[in-house]
């Protein structure tokens, strides 16, 4: 869990500062790995890069460059890098050679790049006399690029769940008015996931209750940026379309997942002819099953990433489905403190603990007064 530097030795300091660094890239790097460096000599950062965007100078080359503007002497540095040096020529050099290049003589690595292609940057390391340490924050590490592992081994689009609640799990209150839950400062920090991913997701009460747009309102948008795709997950269609942001001025952004034979009606035919797109679905006894709606989001659209912006109901049927690959929670210092305030998560006939859904805290931080707390599914690859 990446928390308070003083719960670390100075060598996972060190890593999870370069970790911290990764995430400022990530963004843009899909769907390149996120990865970060720093440079030490006694025992300090004397300097430090990140994979800034795809196609870009990788972390260790940035890292190198920033050396070399401080005129830093590398031959008496160590390299703490979150993911192993490539050793293969792509859209840029191997970072090996430039690690051999530049005279450092030690590197200590996060985790080993389980991407067969970019695999051999350690031995190549060490069959050049550098000294290579493995397994430093190791699970930070993977975590941070744990997008890339399923974008390796998966045909989804990687699948971020978002929730702002209270301290007894509400996200919202009794009367279904619609209010803000958390602070400002993760209302933008939302809106930068928006601008991270290529979908955003909601249930159809969402769609009904708060006619929401689901588009990035950040003032400032990232280079290159395009709004991301809006779609709807509801058993029954909507027959008032003209009344709604998404099926008006975002039709043709827009998506909705449904059953056959929602998709087969009337109904569905008109959203179509706005330049809606109509995705049918499986059902269980349960309801929905998500997988191919995700693998439509990355085969048609090329969504790598989306982003789960729907209620307490929704947000139970991904985990139950395994499609929370990550869960942003922004806890909110305020209690509601009324049963009938809507929960985080909603529908399951679960009654004991040791039949719950089970994730680990990744990574944690201050967002304003709120509290940031990113989470990982457990008993995963990733």
């Amino acid at each position: 869990m990446n928390t308070c530097s003083s719960k670390y030795n100075s060598s996972e300091q060190f890593m999870a500062h370069a970790v911290n660094l990764a995430l400022r890239g990530r963004d843009r790097t899909a769907p390149n790995p996120t990865v970060g460096a720093v440079m030490v000599c006694d025992d300090r950062i004397v300097a430090e890069g990140w994979h800034q965007y795809c196609g870009g100078l990788h972390a260790e080359r940035n890292c190198i460059a920033d050396a070399i503007t401080k005129n830093v002497d590398m031959t008496k540095c160590t390299m703490f890098v979150t993911l192993e040096p490539c050793n293969h020529f792509g859209k840029t050099p191997p970072c090996t050679h430039g690690i051999i290049e530049a005279g450092i003589p030690h590197i200590v690595i996060g985790t080993r790049d389980p991407n067969p292609k970019a695999s051999g940057g350690l031995e190549f390391l060490e069959s050049k006399g550098v000294k290579v340490e493995t397994g430093v924050l190791e699970e930070e590490c993977l975590d941070i690029i744990s997008d890339f592992l399923l974008w390796q081994n998966s045909d989804r689009a990687y699948s971020i769940l978002k929730l702002a609640s209270t301290i007894d799990g509400k996200i919202g209150g009794a009367t279904g008015k619609q209010e803000a839950v958390s602070c400002p400062e993760s209302f933008v920090d939302v809106q930068n996931l928006r601008a991270m991913v290529g979908a955003v997701i909601v249930g159809g009460n969402t769609l009904r209750e708060d006619n929401p747009s689901l588009n990035c309102r950040l003032e400032v948008k990232p280079e290159g940026f395009t709004q991301p795709l809006a779609v709807v997950v509801t058993t029954k269609l909507p027959t008032n379309h003209d009344d709604f942001t998404l099926t008006t001025t975002r039709a043709k952004e827009t998506i909705f997942w449904t059953t056959t034979e929602q998709a087969a009606s009337e109904v569905a035919k008109s959203l179509v002819n706005k330049g809606i797109e109509i995705i049918p679905l499986p059902q269980d006894e349960k309801g929905l099953i998500f997988e191919d709606g995700f693998k439509s989001l990355r085969e048609k659209h090329c969504v790598l990433r989306s982003l789960c912006e729907g209620g307490g109901k929704l947000a139970l049927s991904l985990a139950e489905q395994g499609l929370i690959d990550e869960f942003v929670m922004y806890q909110t210092p305020r209690i509601l403190g009324n049963a009938l305030g809507r929960p985080n998560f909603a529908g399951s006939d679960r009654q004991l603990m040791e039949d719950a859904l089970n994730f680990r805290v990744s990574r944690v931080c201050q967002s304003g007064q709120d509290l940031k707390i990113v989470f990982k599914p457990v008993d995963t690859d990733n």
